[in-house]
């Protein structure tokens, strides 16, 4: 595979990482556009066929996908309050891998977001 299509890909999931308490993690919404997902609801079915991809493979999906809410910024200054849900790097793959495989966006999220 060529490495331009991977470089500036991978670049832009690292750079939506998160680290807290010696933590890394990405939120879903961040990383929904970045894998060409329009709408949150075609976005978040992938996300339950990840999960159960993670148990499939053994491990317990609450330890991988996190669910948390957040605070949005609405027109005029309001906010509302949403689902997101925090993401292991191992979460992050999965995701990629169980995706529209038409989104060439992926590639940069695959296998950790490492080059092949």
């Amino acid at each position: 595979m060529k490495k331009e299509l991977i470089q500036k890909p991978h670049k832009s999931f690292e750079n939506r990482a998160h680290r807290e308490d010696g933590v890394e993690f990405w939120f879903a919404r961040e990383l929904q556009g970045l894998l060409g997902y329009a709408e949150w609801r075609n976005f978040t079915l992938v996300i339950e066929k990840a999960k159960i991809a993670c148990q499939n493979a053994g491990q317990n999906p609450d330890d991988h996908f996190v669910d948390v809410n957040k605070m949005i910024d609405l027109a005029k200054g309001a906010q509302r309050q949403v689902d997101d849900w925090a993401l292991t790097r191992y979460a992050r793959c999965l995701i990629a891998q169980n995706g529209d495989p038409r989104q060439t966006q992926r590639l940069g999220a695959k296998n950790g977001g490492k080059e092949e």
